[in-house]
Parts: C-alpha cells; sequence; structure tokens
C-alpha cells in the first residue's frame, strides 16, 4: 500500500485493493480521535461487503462508533454480510423502528434472512414495526421450513403471458412501478399462473418488437417447490448452470424466484459448514467472545474424551502383555493414528460426494469396493514398511509380523468404515461431516489396539 501511495499520491481505492491493515488502523484512528466527519470520508467508498469485513475485527466500541458516524447513510445489506455473532452485536446499535424500517428496505429474501437471525423476542418487535403488506410476506416466508427454497425466494418477479410481443413486453417494464430492482430473467406463465418458460432481459431486448414471447422463450419446464432443502436447489443450479429459477407452490403457481447470487451464499455456506463440520467446530466462531466458543466446542471434546476413555479401557485389558513386551507400547500408537488419518481420508471424499449428490445409482457400491481396494494397497505397502522398521528396532520378526497384521487390518477397516459410516448417517438423517469423523476414530482406535495388542497376546506371549 505505502509504495501505491508514493506512487500515485493517493490511497488506494479499498474496493479495488482490498481492506489492508493500514485502512483498518486508519479506521480506527479516526474512531479513537472522536472524528465522524472523516471516519464517513473513509468509509463512504466501501461496498456492502467491504463494510461487513471492516466491522468484523472492530471491538465493541469501535462498531458502536463506527455505526453512529454513518447512521443515516447505513446500508442495511451490509447485516446480511456480517459473522452471526458479530450481527448481533451491531444491531443493538439500531432501535427497533430503524432496524424495521433498514430491513423492510432490503429485497424480500434478504429481509427473511435477517429476521430470522434475530432472537424471538426482537423479532416479533421489529416484525410489528414492518409496513403491513411487508410483514405478510415475510410471515408467510418464515412458514416455510429452514433451509428451504421458500426462505431463500425473492417474492417479486417479472411474470409475462406467453401471446404477449416484445414490444408489449418492454413497455409494461417500462411503466410498472412495482418491479424488483434487478432481475435477469423474465418468466413465461400461463392463464393458471403456472411457470411455462423463461426469457432472459438479453434476449427481449435484441428480438423485434413483433416477436411472441413464447417463441424465444426456454422451455425446459425447471421449478422448484418452496419445500425443496437449499442443497438440492443449489445442485439444479450447478448441473443446469442457471442463473434463476421459479419457484412453486403446491399448486404449481408461480410464487417466488431464487438467483445464483444466493445460490453462491448457500454453496458457500455448505462448504463452510462441512469443513467445519469434519474440524468438530460446529460453526465459524472466529469473532464469538472466548466463553461462547469455548461452549460450542465443549460437545465434541466430550466425544473425544469419551473416545480416548474407550481406548484406555481396551488398552488396560492388555496389561499383562504391555508389561512384558515394552515394545508394544512404543508401537501400538501407529496403529491407531495411520487408521484414523486413512479413514479420515476416505471421509472427507464421501462427505463431498454426498454434498455433491455423485453417488447415484450403483455408484455406491462401487466406491465402498474402491475404498476396500485402497485400504488393501495402502496397508500392504504401510504394513510392510513398518512391519520391516519394527523387526529391524528390537530384533524380533514375530512384533515385526503382528505390527504388520494389525495395520493392514486397521488399514482396510479405515476404508470400509470412512465409507460406510458416512452413507449410514445420512441415511438416518444426521450431518456426516459433522458425526461421522468421532465414529470413524473411536472404531479404528479401540480396534487397532484390541487387533495389535490381542496379537500380541496370542502369539509373542
Amino acid at each position: 500500500m505505502a509504495d501505491d501511495v508514493r506512487e500515485n499520491g493517493r490511497r488506494p481505492d479499498p474496493r479495488v485493493a482490498g481492506l489492508t491493515p493500514e485502512f483498518v488502523d486508519e479506521v480506527r484512528d479516526a474512531l479513537d480521535l472522536d472524528q465522524p466527519e472523516r471516519v464517513r470520508a473513509l468509509v463512504t467508498p466501501l461496498g456492502y461487503a467491504d463494510l461487513a469485513d471492516l466491522l468484523e475485527p472492530l471491538d465493541r466500541r469501535e462498531r458502536a462508533a463506527l455505526i453512529q458516524a454513518i447512521h443515516d447513510t447505513f446500508d442495511p445489506t451490509v447485516l446480511t454480510e456480517l459473522d452471526d455473532s458479530v450481527r448481533l452485536d451491531v444491531v443493538e446499535q439500531f432501535s427497533t423502528a430503524d432496524l424495521a424500517a433498514a430491513i423492510a428496505k432490503l429485497e424480500s429474501d434478504d429481509a427473511l434472512y435477517l429476521i430470522e437471525t434475530l432472537d424471538d423476542e426482537r423479532r416479533i418487535a421489529v416484525m410489528q414495526a414492518m409496513p403491513a403488506a411487508f410483514r405478510a410476506i415475510l410471515e408467510q416466508g418464515l412458514s416455510y421450513p429452514e433451509s428451504s427454497a421458500g426462505r431463500l425466494m425473492q417474492r417479486d418477479v417479472v411474470a409475462v403471458p406467453g401471446f404477449w410481443t416484445v414490444g408489449e413486453t418492454i413497455d409494461f417494464l417500462r411503466r410498472s412501478h412495482g418491479l424488483p430492482d434487478d432481475f435477469y430473467d423474465l418468466f413465461v406463465v400461463d392463464p393458471a399462473h403456472r411457470p411455462a418458460g423463461t426469457v432472459p432481459t438479453s434476449r427481449v431486448l435484441r428480438n423485434p418488437r413483433e416477436t411472441r414471447i413464447r417463441d424465444i422463450m426456454d422451455d425446459r419446464g425447471l421449478s422448484v417447490p418452496a419445500t425443496m432443502d437449499q442443497e438440492q436447489v443449489a445442485d439444479i443450479f450447478r448441473r443446469n448452470d442457471l442463473v434463476t429459477i421459479p419457484v412453486v407452490d403446491d399448486a404449481q403457481r408461480l410464487i417466488g424466484a431464487i438467483t445464483v447470487d444466493d445460490i453462491v451464499d448457500v454453496i458457500d455456506e455448505e462448504a463452510e459448514e462441512d469443513m467445519l463440520g469434519l474440524a468438530r467446530t460446529g460453526e465459524r466462531d472466529i469473532f464469538a467472545s472466548p466463553l461462547r466458543t469455548a461452549r460450542r466446542r465443549q460437545s465434541w471434546l466430550l466425544v473425544t474424551l469419551v473416545n480416548t476413555i474407550l481406548a484406555s479401557l481396551v488398552i488396560s485389558r492388555f496389561e499383562g502383555a504391555i508389561a512384558e513386551i515394552v515394545a508394544l507400547a512404543i508401537l501400538m500408537p501407529i496403529v491407531a493414528a495411520m487408521g484414523g488419518n486413512a479413514g479420515m481420508q476416505v471421509v472427507t471424499v464421501m462427505v463431498r460426494a454426498l454434498a455433491a449428490r455423485d453417488l447415484t445409482g450403483g455408484g455406491t457400491w462401487r466406491v465402498i469396493g474402491k475404498e476396500i481396494v485402497v485400504g488393501v494397497m495402502n496397508g500392504v505397502v504401510f504394513a510392510t514398511v513398518m512391519g520391516t522398521i519394527a523387526t529391524l528396532w528390537f530384533g524380533d520378526w514375530g512384533l515385526g509380523a503382528v505390527l504388520a497384521s494389525a495395520m493392514m487390518f486397521n488399514m482396510v477397516w479405515a476404508g470400509l468404515a470412512g465409507t460406510v459410516i458416512p452413507l449410514t448417517l445420512n441415511r438416518f438423517g444426521v450431518d456426516p461431516a459433522v458425526a461421522a469423523g468421532p465414529f470413524l476414530t473411536t472404531t479404528t482406535d479401540v480396534l487397532g489396539f484390541f487387533v495389535f495388542l490381542g496379537l500380541a497376546s496370542v502369539f509373542l506371549l
């Protein structure tokens, strides 16, 4: 940044250069010196996503001062981009009336997203302060299942009959005042208001005025019910390269539309959820308080504690063998660690495949068979390596053979369990990204120790 300032004589546009530490420090200095005019001058060029990025690293006092400085020009879309814990802090800076007025300026899908993140008491108060018509739209949206197409859709759409001409459609768009601020496609509907096709706005503008809309529409017949899960909707967008898709009610009537910008957020959200689930942290908590973060993580640490207790109980059953052959204590962590790591590789691949719906038809059994074969192949390699090392290390080929056999078993089991456990959890409606890891590591640890120490007790004592 310093080089850019020296070369150009001015600060780079933060919308292009990004929020550099120097820019954030400059805003902080203005806040510390109580210079609201300077703060407004610094943050006015920022887009709503950049302003959200600026708010997140600030402390509560700085956030409050920043919101106060830009209160009159605050873009409520910023709230949709904030981390959950930061958003709760920011909305506290607004009165109920001001928050209701800000949310009412948003598109219905963004407004609904914000409303459902508020606690019950604040949600009721804010909705009561809204215009009745907008409140009715939000109440209808809240009636749909969480994470469904009905929660995600925009209610304001552009629908035209197929018998209209391009000229009639353009005239309608020009004289209508209730259209959404931004739209990509026009939805062609039949007399019962059921979607019959879509027409990109660019195609309308490129065709002669006398052309019938039905002659230039895409009639693939794609639509989604309001109750469909957002992950399924995202998959439809991905497979069909869509920009928008109509949402229909039980009678197949058009009630809204989902756009690709919302689907990008869904994909990002689901990917983050899977990644954090595999790490067993539950949700992103980088901006949460230490107490809240600790509470979120305790449940998964408790699962880990139970896992280690089970493994310790298995080990305790072989105290005599370990006492007689000290090398067992040295080598047994290798068996469990290799199985656990190999299994987590498989779990990660399976969670991604389930999220992308790649396992169709006979693909499931093919993947299970493949992972077992991979487990056998890797088992042979690493069993040979560690068996040889153990033999040379302790001068006991029997110990090397026992270690190699246990590693072979655990690597194959890791391949099988790494596929079957996520599939089983998914079948019972449990998120495999969150729950598969603890189940897998428990089995690889317990079985790894049991097989290694059991074989040693049988063949070496």
